[in-house]
């Protein structure tokens, strides 16, 4: 099973950018897809953005289009993403997971965009 460990969180202002990394352990991610998710307080997880498993293919979310990118280094083993133009509406808790999807949360980290 992939283990992720999430990091690069923090406190933004609006407009401010972060960039989120994501080491695997476990096993190797180069044959998988791979998906940040985030939790916003009083919200369901939703899915931000995927990448197949060259970096080949990516899909976002509506609202992260345009402002974030999803990547990957196979050769690290490990996933970002990029986040430009940072909202108050994308506070949250970011996590990385791999299919199945659900069967296994790391701790996240938390993203803060203020006002």
């Amino acid at each position: 099973q992939v283990q992720p460990v999430e990091s690069g969180g923090g406190q933004v202002q609006a407009g401010g950018s972060l960039r989120l990394s994501c080491v695997a352990s476990g096993r190797t991610i180069s044959t998988y897809e791979m998906a940040w998710f985030r939790q916003a307080p009083g919200k369901e997880r939703e899915v931000v953005a995927t990448i197949n498993w060259s970096g080949s293919s990516t899909a976002y979310a509506g609202s992260v289009k345009g402002r974030f990118t999803i990547s990957r280094d196979n050769a690290k083993n490990t996933v970002y993403l990029q986040m430009n133009s940072l909202k108050p509406e994308d506070t949250a808790v970011y996590y990385c997971a791999s299919p199945p999807y659900g069967s296994y949360w790391g701790q996240g980290t938390q993203v803060t965009v203020s006002s």
